[in-house]
Formats: structure tokens, C-alpha cells, sequence
């Protein structure tokens, strides 16, 4: 059938989610929602070209969170990155994305420094100044993960 709604429509991207399997109807509900969430899901992870999404595609906390809604994900990142996101100023520019080199380098500040050409002290200092002013303490597992979440949110 999704070749068929393809074909009449070629230039609109097409969406789908798809729930797990249940074993009767009492799970029907549960699927609808899986469903709408993959769905939403999908258009936001490729909004111009047609997909299809499974919730068991739903594997890293970023396909996860492209099923969350705009204004939520605006509002959670807006609120976890505080201060970070207030300003325009080039220095907070400069924080957000140490902290993204920084999470994505598994928190390595040898390896961040490399990647930013940077001196090891500098990206100490970095990291301090983004603790201080989102007030999450990047040695704790939770905060690291609040953090990437907010950033994948933004």
C-alpha cells in the first residue's frame, strides 16, 4: 500500500509508525499511542522525504526524543541549558559547543582539547564555567545526560 499513496502523492513526504505486535485487543490502546509517538518520531527525524518508524527503532535517547513535541523539547532545553541559551554572546556559543565536543568525546578532556585545538587547562575551564551556569555538575551520569538531552533537544 505505501508504494500505491507514494505514487499518487510523489511529492509529499509520507509518514508512518508503527507500534510492537500485541497479543489481543486489550493492548490496542497502548499500541495507538506507541504508533502516534513513532509517527512523530518519524517526521521529525527526516520531515521532507517519506519514512516509516517503528518503535523498535526508538533505540537512542535521539530517535527517542524526536517523537517529543517542539514546545516541549524547546521548553526542557531552554530550561536545563539556562543561562547558556539566554545570550547570543559569543562565549556562550563558544560553552555550548565545548559541551557538545566534550559529551561527544565521552568526557575526555584530552580528546576534547584535541578536537577544539585547545589546551587541556582551557577545557577544565570550560566545563567549570557550563557547570556553574546550567548548575548540573558534569561528573554525575544524570546531569551528563541531562545535559546531551537538552542539547539533542535544541
Amino acid at each position: 500500500m505505501w508504494p500505491l499513496l507514494h505514487d499518487r502523492r510523489p511529492d509529499t513526504a509520507l509518514h508512518a509508525g508503527v507500534s510492537a505486535l500485541i497479543p489481543n485487543p486489550a493492548g490496542l490502546v497502548a499500541a495507538l499511542a506507541q504508533a502516534r509517538y513513532a509517527l512523530a518520531a518519524a517526521r521529525t527525524t527526516v520531515p521532507h522525504t517519506a519514512h516509516v518508524t517503528a518503535v523498535e527503532d526508538l533505540s537512542t535517547l535521539e530517535s527517542l526524543l524526536a517523537g517529543v513535541p517542539d514546545d516541549v523539547r524547546a521548553a526542557y532545553s531552554g530550561r536545563t541549558l539556562g543561562r547558556l541559551l539566554l545570550s547570543e554572546r559569543a562565549s556562550h556559543n563558544m560553552l555550548l559547543e565545548t559541551l557538545e565536543v566534550f559529551l561527544a568525546h565521552d568526557c575526555s578532556w584530552a580528546r576534547t582539547a584535541e578536537a577544539l585545538h585547545l589546551h587541556v587547562n582551557t577545557v577544565h575551564y570550560r566545563i567549570q564555567r557550563i557547570e556553574a551556569l546550567t548548575g548540573r555538575g558534569l561528573s554525575r551520569l544524570g546531569h551528563k545526560l541531562d545535559l546531551r538531552a537538552a542539547l539533542l533537544c535544541r
